[in-house]
């Protein structure tokens, strides 16, 4: 299957127009019209990128960046703006914006702007997928676990753990080892490679 190009924005001459360019340049195309449709999507485990209209419907543009970004997917974005201002600029790079680009939007640039985008996505894609199972398994770790957690990669042991939270050391040992089962870290050294994948600090809260 050709890499996926999706489009979201609410102006239907817009998507027409960029799905019948990219379409032609043998991209798949799937596009949505509000941030409300596009991110119950599933995504296929392909090289992709997305065109992103800043001034959506409800959830704008930097909403739906940063939804992505907080389940663990990193894909190249180019925000399409009918307006670009320096602050509004700012903002998109600063949510991590692949291009930034204003309408009416020239179409040898935006071909050239997916291209590239796709050429990152797919040198990426490895490793978000594994970064996003991660945050998945993380997410699955109670309050008191991932406390559990952040002790145990801080290079505490069990008894010191113990002290921490105020348990007895075998309860401590039963946390850690929920945590060790959900993580699916065979050791230690796992569990603290995890926490590096999810930008976890290691040092000890003090």
């Amino acid at each position: 299957m050709n890499p996926i190009v999706y489009i979201v924005d609410d102006d239907a001459a817009v998507t027409a127009a960029l799905r019948n360019l990219l379409t032609a340049d043998d991209y798949t195309v799937i596009s949505f019209s509000s941030a409300d449709d596009f991110l119950p999507h599933a995504f296929t485990p392909l090289p992709c990128c997305l065109i992103l209209d800043i001034n959506l419907p409800g959830a704008d543009g930097f909403d739906v960046a940063q939804a992505l970004i907080d389940r663990g997917y990193a894909i190249p974005t180019i925000f399409l703006t009918g307006f670009g201002t320096i602050p509004v600029t700012v903002r998109a790079m600063k949510t991590g914006a692949y291009e930034f680009l204003t309408k009416p939007v020239d179409p040898d640039r935006i071909l050239q702007a997916v291209a590239e985008a796709l050429q990152i996505a797919g040198q990426n894609m490895a490793s978000s997928e594994e970064r996003r199972e991660i945050l998945e398994r993380h997410q699955t770790l109670t309050p008191r676990e991932s406390e559990v957690m952040l002790l145990a990669i801080s290079g505490l042991l069990n008894k010191q753990i113990a002290a921490e939270m105020g348990v007895s050391e075998i309860t401590a040992k039963v946390h850690k080892r929920r945590v060790m089962e959900k993580m699916k870290a065979r050791s230690l050294t796992d569990l603290v490679r995890a926490a590096e994948r999810l930008n976890i600090d290691h040092t000890r809260r003090r």
